[in-house]
């Protein structure tokens, strides 16, 4: 069984490793795609789509992407940035006067985008239930207090950055962000990716395998600190991203559904300038801003270093090693998907999978927060196929 799709003579050998990870059972199956200079020079697809290996993963599977929904969330707002209709550095309170509660009166659009409100999660009681009711979500944020001084330092967004963003998309569009994103992104790019599934698409729909749990060090965890606040608030398991439920709701941080191929056109246009295939969203302007540094330091949440511009990580070696340092942005799900943008190279890679794994950041005993060894090998691949 061989590597479905078209790549360049150079990235054979990515297709190879693909294969390889497949056979291996170090993936069940996966995508990833590639984008250079406007062109794509590698999209590739391989495995099998079914929990039992038996139904191959196709060119139109999807599959849920966790966290890759808050760039693109995040990537939403800043084409409202640049029509200027969103400010960044107006208070969030402008847009949606609730949110002004509790103490939240200066919290600003930019400390929503870079992971620094100091509302990381929800107040208890909130359920998972609750995640799935859009007024009960967005009603708390607004009502309760940070967990710390907002702008302070970086703290993991988890669950309600794709609230957060999603309701001030809301108040100033006046349309679910999901839908607006659909009309005004995913459309135009003719991007197969999804904030809120169709029951029609469902067919297409990968299911993931939950991670098994890695020993972390918690000797810096205190029951009412924010970490644990944060992923109770409220807790949710991975097999969540398999049911019904999940695909219809808008969960915009979290549920969104795609492949390597629709990340990568959408993602692209951080790498490209604004633009791609005479499609423009963003100015060169609003992407520089995106690229400065908001939040830097010791994560409240994920307690590693992160560095957070305005909806992406910024280059932090020690955390992701596979994204050196220079004009590059990234992020990615739980489990292991990846989307990294280097301008400097004009150049976007995506990565999606089904078999999610949790790994160690390197030289510390926590769960990496973004991608693991799989993705770091394939980069290392798209490398020497660049360099060919």
């Amino acid at each position: 069984m061989t590597a479905s799709g078209t790549w360049d003579p150079a990235f054979a050998g990515v297709a190879e490793l693909l294969e390889r990870h497949v056979a291996d059972g170090t993936e069940r199956g996966a995508s990833l795609c590639v984008v250079h200079d406007g062109r794509v020079v590698l999209d590739a697809w391989h495995g099998w789509a079914d929990r039992e290996s038996t139904v191959p993963w196709e060119r139109d599977t999807i599959v849920p992407v966790w966290s890759i929904s808050k760039v693109m969330t995040n990537l939403a707002a800043l084409v409202l940035v640049d029509r200027g209709l969103l400010d960044l550095e107006a208070p969030v309170a402008e847009y949606w006067p609730e949110f002004a509660a509790a103490g939240k009166a200066s919290v600003t659009v930019a400390h929503l985008l870079s992971h620094a409100s100091g509302v990381s999660g929800w107040d208890p009681p909130f359920t998972v239930d609750d995640l799935f009711d859009w007024e009960r979500a967005t009603t708390a944020l607004a009502a309760q207090a940070p967990w710390w001084e907002p702008g302070s330092a970086p703290g993991y967004h988890l669950l309600d950055q794709g609230h957060l963003v999603g309701e001030v998309i809301r108040r100033v569009t006046g349309e679910m962000p999901g839908r607006w994103f659909a009309r005004e992104i995913a459309g135009p790019l003719d991007a197969d990716f999804h904030i809120g599934l169709a029951a029609e698409h469902d067919h297409r729909v990968s299911p993931v395998s939950p991670p098994r749990m890695i020993e972390v060090d918690t000797s810096v965890v205190t029951p009412d600190g924010v970490m644990v606040r944060t992923f109770t608030g409220p807790f949710l398991h991975a097999s969540e991203a398999n049911s019904e439920r999940w695909r219809r709701a808008e969960i915009p941080a979290a549920n969104g559904h795609g492949n390597a191929r629709s990340i990568a056109r959408v993602q692209a246009l951080m790498s490209h300038g604004g633009e791609l295939d005479g499609v423009r969203l963003l100015s060169p302007g609003t992407i520089e801003q995106a690229l400065q540094p908001r939040a830097d330091g010791m994560d409240v949440v994920l307690n590693v270093p992160t560095r957070f511009g305005l909806g992406w990580a910024l280059p932090l070696p020690a955390v992701m090693p596979s994204v050196p340092e220079g004009r590059r942005c990234y992020w990615g799900g739980l489990g292991g998907s990846v989307v990294v943008n280097d301008l400097e190279r004009r150049l976007t890679i995506a990565y999606t999978m089904n078999r999610m794994i949790f790994e160690h950041a390197p030289g510390i005993a926590q769960v990496r927060p973004c991608g693991d060894s799989r993705y770091d090998a394939y980069a290392a691949a798209i490398d020497e196929g660049l360099a060919a």
